[in-house]
C-alpha cells in the first residue's frame, strides 16, 4: 500500500514559505527541504493556488500564504491537495455469498464515516499557525541542547 504524502509536504512548503519569507522561496529551495522535487512542489504550489491558500506570479519566487495562518486548518490544506477525500477505503471485492463478504462494505462504510468525521473534525482545529509554532518551539529546544 502506498501512503500520500501530499498532505505534509503542502504543510511543509506552507511553512516554509511563512517561516522563510524574505529568503529564496522558489520551488528548487522548496524542494531542498522537502527533500523532493521542484515539479512535486510546483503541483503542490498549484493545488494550493487553486484553494485559495496560495498565491503566486508566474516568473517570480514570490509565493505569499493568502490568508493568516490562524485562519488555515490542517483540514483546508488538506482538502486543497488530497484528490480522494477519504482517509478509509473498503475493499468491494469480496465475496457477497459470504456472510462476512456480503455485508463487511456497509459496516465498514458506516464505520469509516464516523472516522472520517472525527478526523476532519479534529484537522479542522489544527491552525498552520500553531503548527509553525510548534516548529519554532523544537527549534528552540534544538539549539538550547
Amino acid at each position: 500500500m502506498r501512503y500520500s504524502h501530499k498532505l505534509s509536504d503542502a504543510v511543509h512548503i506552507l511553512a516554509y514559505i511563512e517561516i522563510y519569507h524574505d529568503d529564496d522561496l522558489s520551488s528548487t529551495a522548496i524542494a531542498r527541504s522537502v527533500e523532493s522535487n521542484p515539479g512535486l512542489v510546483r503541483r503542490l504550489m498549484a493545488a494550493l493556488r487553486t484553494a485559495g491558500l496560495l498565491a503566486t506570479q508566474r516568473g517570480t519566487a514570490t509565493p505569499e500564504v493568502t490568508r493568516d495562518p490562524t485562519d488555515i486548518s490542517l483540514l483546508d490544506i488538506y482538502r486543497a491537495v488530497e484528490t480522494d477525500d477519504n482517509l478509509l477505503h473498503v475493499d468491494d471485492k469480496t465475496n457477497p455469498q459470504c456472510i462476512v463478504g456480503g455485508n463487511i462494505q456497509e459496516t465498514l462504510r458506516e464505520a469509516y464515516a464516523t472516522v472520517q468525521a472525527a478526523a476532519e473534525a479534529q484537522m479542522a482545529s489544527i491552525t498552520l499557525a500553531s503548527l509553525i509554532a510548534d516548529i519554532w518551539q523544537r527549534e528552540q529546544q534544538k539549539t538550547q541542547a
